[in-house]
């Protein structure tokens, strides 16, 4: 079983960006961020940890400017926290063993696929495509992963 943590040599390698989203809290301008347009096959997992987070399957176009996902590939490597910044109650989302920022979660996602929009910075993400899944030791999330 893979042990996923706060990893002070992944942080280290963050770019400027990444680093202020992840560990400042921070969101991406709208529109810019290099996996929003992403339409491969594969997994979604923590820039800092590893962990896995969401799956191509359950990506979509919400519109928002930002990459969308129905559900996370794991309930516990996801955390959601109430966050009151800005004069907003929403629902920040981060990485349960990795404590990164990744975004929020809203109400307003597909009914027919549960409900909820999880809006997620992509440069809180590393992309894994479906063929190197096996070989990146995430080969138990192959079932979760259709050909798009």
């Amino acid at each position: 079983m893979p042990r996923y943590f706060k990893d002070p040599d992944a942080i280290a390698k963050l770019d400027a960006e990444e680093f202020r989203v992840t560990q400042q809290n921070g969101t991406e301008r709208a529109g810019t961020g290099k996996l929003l347009n992403n339409k491969a096959a594969g997994i979604y997992v923590d820039i800092v940890s590893g962990e896995p987070l969401f799956a191509s399957s359950d990506k979509y176009e919400s519109g928002c400017g930002w990459p969308s996902f129905t559900r996370p590939i794991e309930h516990a490597n996801v955390a959601e926290l109430s966050d009151r910044s800005y004069g907003m109650v929403r629902t920040e989302v981060r990485s349960a063993h990795g404590d990164s920022h990744l975004g929020h979660v809203f109400p307003d996602g597909p009914r027919d696929r549960g409900g909820l929009r999880y809006c997620i910075n992509s440069a809180s993400l590393r992309f894994i495509p479906k063929d190197r899944m096996e070989a990146e030791g995430y080969g138990e999330y192959l079932d979760q992963v259709k050909e798009v």
